[in-house]
Order: C-alpha cells, then sequence, then structure tokens
C-alpha cells in the first residue's frame, strides 16, 4: 500500500513538471533508472534507460533549454510542447505507477496528460504576457526558473514522492490565490 502511494505520488510530481519541460523529468527517470535503484520502470517503460534513448533526451532538453528562452521562439516552442509536455506527463504518470500493475493504463495516461497538459496551459498563456510586458527581457529569466522549478520537482518526486505532491499543491493553490487577487484588482 505505501508503495503504491509513493508511486502515485512520484507521478504526480513528474507529470506536473513535464508541464513546464517535458525533457527534464524525462531525463531525471531515464538516468536514474539506469543507474540508481531509486526507480525500476516495468516494460514498455524501461525503454527509457536505454542509452540511445538518453542521448536523445540531452539533445532535446539542450534545444529546448536554448529555444525558451528566446523570445517569439520560445512561443513556437510552446505551440509545439503543445503535444509533447501533455505526452511526457502521460508516459511519466503511467511509467511512475507502474500502471501494468498498480493502475489501469489509459487512466494513468489521461491523469498524466491532464497534469501536464494544465501546467503547460498556464505557462503557455502566461509567457507572451510576461514577453509583451517585459519586451522579452524576462523571458531568459522565467524560463530558467521554470528550467529549475521542474528539476528540483522531478528529483523531490523520485527522491522524497510525498514532498513532491505538497510543492504540486503549494504551486497550485499560489496561481488560484494570484488569479483571484488580479480579479479582485481589476474589479474594484
Amino acid at each position: 500500500m505505501i508503495e503504491a502511494v509513493s508511486n502515485l505520488a512520484t507521478a504526480f510530481g513528474l507529470s506536473t513538471s513535464a508541464g513546464l519541460n517535458a525533457y527534464v523529468p524525462l531525463l531525471i527517470v531515464a538516468l536514474a533508472a539506469r543507474f540508481t535503484p531509486w526507480i525500476r520502470l516495468n516494460p514498455p517503460f524501461d525503454a527509457l534507460a536505454n542509452p540511445w534513448v538518453i542521448g536523445v533526451l540531452v539533445v532535446l532538453l539542450a534545444i529546448e533549454i536554448v529555444a525558451d528562452k528566446v523570445p517569439v521562439v520560445d512561443s513556437a516552442n510552446d505551440a509545439i510542447q503543445t503535444v509533447i509536455r501533455p505526452a511526457a506527463g502521460a508516459i511519466l504518470f503511467a511509467a511512475s505507477t507502474n500502471a501494468i500493475a498498480d493502475v489501469h493504463p489509459v487512466l494513468a495516461m489521461v491523469c498524466g496528460v491532464i497534469l501536464a497538459g494544465g501546467v503547460h496551459a498556464v505557462k503557455a498563456t502566461a509567457r507572451p504576457v510576461i514577453t509583451a510586458t517585459t519586451a522579452g527581457v524576462a523571458n531568459p529569466i522565467v524560463s530558467a526558473a521554470e528550467d529549475v522549478v521542474s528539476a528540483v520537482t522531478s528529483l523531490i518526486a523520485v527522491l522524497v514522492p510525498l514532498l513532491a505532491v505538497f510543492l504540486v499543491l503549494g504551486a497550485a493553490l499560489t496561481v488560484l490565490l494570484w488569479r483571484g487577487s488580479r480579479a479582485r484588482r481589476a474589479q474594484g
């Protein structure tokens, strides 16, 4: 029972972080599965630990990191990532819950799509506003912060899964409170 809850918490943390950067949590899971006992991936997800897959993830991460720092290019990248981030979230959720045994694979993938897709939607909506209000000057800073949050959340999801759930819930609450305060200021 504890392992199932831990796997679910890991899945939530990894899928959510995929909404910010698809390749960071995928690479962390791939490296952890390949070189540590922390993650055990069942087939077909064990393919993530293949050295060729890890190499491709490193290249894709490098491209993502550069593209996401350049104003206008980041918006085009977000459009492309609209498919990739939710797909990564689905893979991570299913792989982390050992979907073949614990959770129905379709349910696991739908949860991953919703989590990563929701975070991505907030990011993709906020980024053009940040670009417009700062003339693109803040884009590299915001993007770097997103990358760090994605990496830290992914690492915590692997190492201390229940803490990842609290981080995700805290971030969601922060966004909701921020949006509520903005709406109240706009009304009054």
